[in-house]
């Protein structure tokens, strides 16, 4: 199964060769499904620990630690093996570096952390893809990654 990477198929200006909000934003919705159902799992796991019992105060940052680790080594994985979650896939997006190349753990450590500064800003940061001329959001200038249409040859 062949991949390539394309402009979208109406011609216009650079800014329409990146997926805009109404695309990232669904694909992060699907992402978001699957992710909740590996951090159910991931709490699942801890229950032997803890007798059954739910996560007590006291443990309470040491759990959500515990899930923001699995929560980036889910992106990180797909991120990095190909550039597509499912829910990238689903929407034909792929996240690439500038010049199209897989992007490192380092790059995608950067873009999760600044994911999530960006909504600590409000989503400030994903809804800059509105003023940047190449639609790119925080986390793509920080992390030195983009987003790409991909055309799929089955």
């Amino acid at each position: 199964m062949a991949t390539k990477i394309t402009s979208p198929s109406k011609p216009g200006p650079a800014a329409q060769a990146t997926p805009g909000f109404l695309r990232r934003t669904a694909a992060q919705l699907y992402d978001l499904l699957l992710l909740l159902a590996v951090l159910f799992l991931a709490t699942a796991l801890l229950l032997p620990f803890t007798s059954g019992e739910s996560i007590n105060p006291q443990q309470t940052w040491f759990y959500r630690a515990y899930l923001s680790v699995i929560s980036f080594l889910f992106y990180g994985w797909f991120w990095t093996h190909g550039g597509q979650t499912l829910g990238l896939r689903a929407w034909k997006i792929t996240v690439l570096t500038h010049d199209q190349q897989p992007i490192s753990w380092r790059q995608a450590l950067l873009r999760y952390a600044m994911a999530w500064l960006s909504l600590g800003f409000l989503g400030l940061g994903f809804l800059w893809v509105f003023w940047d001329k190449n639609r790119h959001s925080w986390h793509d200038k920080v992390s030195g990654t983009a987003l790409f249409f991909t055309a799929r040859n089955n």
